[in-house]
């Protein structure tokens, strides 16, 4: 098994996650098995209790795992399934070595933080690869070369390549600013500072990876080499790009593969990035464009949007729009401007599509509700996620239902119609004050009514379901048919007490769970709308590339078709 460790220099956010996750697809091209691991240096056990506004998006995996939303690039780009094996963070790393220590796992010995805590997280690297059975290990490590949070974990390195210098590798993806009025003078005196850091740990980088404005010229490599006394053809340009997907591309201008195949003494293949190749062309040619809103209050503020927060639904409602042949136009919307001025509601009207998010909490939420009516009155595409849904469902329900002053109880407690109310397990643990790791988390399997534009959309792309005849009980149900497994992160449910009152004024609940006691997708009869359809569960989790999220998908149709008209 080999090792290639990325780490950051200069600046935070320089693209260590994407850099990663490009090393891993070049690899994976010539025919290796890959795995990637991310390092988060927080106290934290998990990302489920960070802000999102500053931390970004909590991404979720099929295991329930709550983590950083490069875990999410990695699944994106590799096209694979990760688990809690692929993840750490300080805390969660001092936790398992603090609770062996407390179990008599040392044998009495007294245990340090250096070697036992860089000798663990080796550990969890090895296990995490052995479970992928994998060639090639990435491992990311968060932060940037110069902190004291992320020490430990360059030690860990440090560690590693001593035992076996010829499996390891490290990667320095570093920031090189650019002075002068075209921004085209490139700065590397920063660069070789974030060198000489590592060079104070004990160690040097393999391959810089020079993130600037424009690609890096010869000049400017060849000075990072002399500098940085690295081997010719060890700096690799990363310029800033139109979209992330060219970035495996961008690395073969500059034959990484190959450099790192032969650095690690594996045997040369041929690269097929067909797939990737064609997904290029298809962004620079596209002609068509859908103009989507995003509904929500998790951008930050002034003129200030913080995108981190919905990372997964932006890249997924990308990947639908290249697989329909067009380019998405991002406008952030602010759901509390419409609690202050209704009449701003008409603004909507120029949107293609809508898509409210998820989230938490009471702020925004009347304003994004009206969003909701109005879009529905409008006949605009929406596609609702996680407390998209929900509030999709209080909106119909008070306006078309009858049942006026129908809440979440997450917003009213005393409401007289809670239509949407907390998971009866969760109770207790909220009642404690046990909030990480308090939802109902990771995937969970749904049945889709016959007919329905859910079942509609699974159909025409069945990578994520699989048709079985589902029975409940011995009577067949308006639900068997396909069963499809999607990741959840959330608290609240649609209340069983009112889902016949809501399926007779014209919703349709086309996924519920097997034993059909949890309402997984809200929808609109294609009659009533042409797109109108809430999930429970978070889709965007599992969109990818070359292989976009069916739901996705056809919201983008809808889109472009009501753009179009």
């Amino acid at each position: 098994m080999k090792y290639i460790f990325v780490a950051g220099g200069v600046m935070s956010s320089v693209g260590k996650g994407v850099a990663a996750a490009s090393i891993g697809k070049v690899l994976q091209a010539r025919g290796l098995a890959v795995t990637a691991i991310k390092i988060d240096p927080y106290v934290n056990v998990d990302a489920g209790t960070m802000n999102p506004t500053e931390h970004g998006e909590v991404y979720v995996l099929d295991d329930g795992t709550e983590c950083d939303q490069d875990m999410g690039n990695y699944e994106r780009f590799l096209d694979l399934d990760f688990s809690r094996a692929n993840y750490m963070t300080t805390g969660s790393v001092y936790l398992e070595v603090i609770t062996r220590e407390r179990n008599l796992g040392f044998g009495g010995r007294c245990v340090h933080v250096v070697p036992d805590i860089p000798l663990e997280v080796i550990k969890k690297i090895n296990l995490a690869g052995k479970k992928k059975q994998a060639d090639v290990v990435i491992i990311e490590i968060g932060g940037t070369i110069g902190d004291y949070q992320n020490v430990l974990f360059l030690e860990a390195v440090r560690l590693l390549k001593f035992k076996k210098p010829e499996d390891v590798l490290l990667a320095l993806v570093s920031y090189i600013p650019s002075l002068g009025s075209g921004g085209n003078e490139l700065k590397t005196k920063p660069t070789q500072h974030a060198v000489r850091s590592l060079n104070s740990v004990g160690l040097r980088p393999d391959f810089v990876f020079g993130r600037a404005a424009v690609p890096l010229d010869e000049k400017r490599k060849e000075k990072l080499e002399f500098m940085c006394g690295l081997e010719k053809g060890s700096v690799i340009s990363a310029p800033d790009v139109q979209n992330i997907y060219q970035i495996p591309l961008n690395f073969e201008k500059d034959e990484l593969g190959s450099k790192i195949l032969k650095k690690l003494g594996l045997r040369s293949r041929v690269t097929d990035l067909t797939g990737w190749r064609k997904l290029e062309r298809t962004v620079r040619t596209a002609s068509r464009t859908a103009d989507i809103a995003i509904v929500g209050k998790y951008f930050g503020t002034g003129n200030f949007v913080l995108t981190d927060s919905y990372i997964s639904v932006l890249e997924a409602i990308k990947h639908a729009c290249y697989a329909n042949a067009a380019l998405p136009k991002f406008s952030w919307v602010d759901s509390e401007q419409f609690e202050k001025d209704p009449k701003k509601l008409r603004e909507l009207a120029r949107y293609s599509g809508i898509v409210v998010p998820g989230g938490f909490g009471s702020r925004g939420v009347e304003g994004i509700i009206r969003v909701v009516e109005y879009a529905r009155k409008h006949k605009i595409p929406y596609l609702g996620l996680c407390y998209g849904m929900q509030l999709a469902v209080v909106e119909f329900a008070r306006h078309v239902a009858g049942l006026k002053s129908a809440h979440t109880t997450e917003i009213d407690s005393e409401t007289p119609h809670p239509v949407i109310d907390i998971l009866p397990e969760q109770r207790e643990k909220l009642a404690r004050k046990d909030y990480g790791g308090s939802m109902r988390l990771g995937a969970y399997p749904a049945v889709l009514q016959a007919k329905s534009i859910a079942h509609m959309a699974y159909s025409k792309n069945k990578k994520d379901a699989q048709s079985k005849s589902l029975k409940h009980g011995n009577k067949p149900s308006a639900l068997s048919g396909m069963l499809i497994s999607e990741r959840h992160r959330h608290r609240y449910e649609v209340n069983p007490d009112y889902i016949e009152k809501i399926e007779k004024a014209g919703g349709v609940f086309s996924g519920r769970s097997p034993d059909r006691r949890l309402m997984e997708i809200f929808e609109l009869p294609r009659s009533k709308h042409p797109f109108f359809l809430g999930t429970q569960f978070h889709p965007e989790f599992k969109s990818r590339p070359l292989s976009p999220h069916p739901l996705f998908v056809e919201f983008i149709k809808a889109s472009i078709k009501k753009r179009a008209g």
